[in-house]
């Protein structure tokens, strides 16, 4: 897979509510599909598919603890998501800067216009 079929995967799998909101569960402690469900008025099959597309995602994996398969949170897919993001956070924090820049440079231009018009007299 690559990096940019792993960042649709993850974008894909962050735009339902639902798995957003299995991943928020997932951020406190690992927990077996049945601990996912409870929340949810949705069947435990239901539950699946989205833990499904959260693992092809790769931000989820499944570990098996004696008859219990609980998920965790994979980091990898966030940190991709994160850096890619923050490129593009990087691009409108100088956008941002030079704006600020210019309103300044404007303000100052125009308090120095105005001064100047009110420190000469009138004859």
């Amino acid at each position: 897979m690559t990096s940019s079929d792993r960042l649709d995967a993850t974008f894909a799998a962050l735009a339902d509510p639902t798995r957003r909101a299995i991943l928020a569960r997932l951020a406190s402690s690992e927990a077996s599909v049945m601990e996912l469900t409870e929340p949810f008025a949705m069947s435990q099959p239901a539950i699946s598919k989205h833990l499904k597309v959260l693992e092809r995602a790769g931000l989820i994996s499944r570990s098996q603890d004696a008859q219990r398969r609980p998920r965790r949170l994979e980091a990898k897919p966030f940190v991709e998501a994160t850096e890619w993001l923050e490129k593009y956070r990087k691009i409108w924090a100088g956008n941002f800067q030079r704006l600020d820049t210019l309103l300044d440079q404007m303000k100052t231009d125009e308090l120095r216009a105005r001064d100047k018009k009110h420190s000469h007299p009138k004859r």
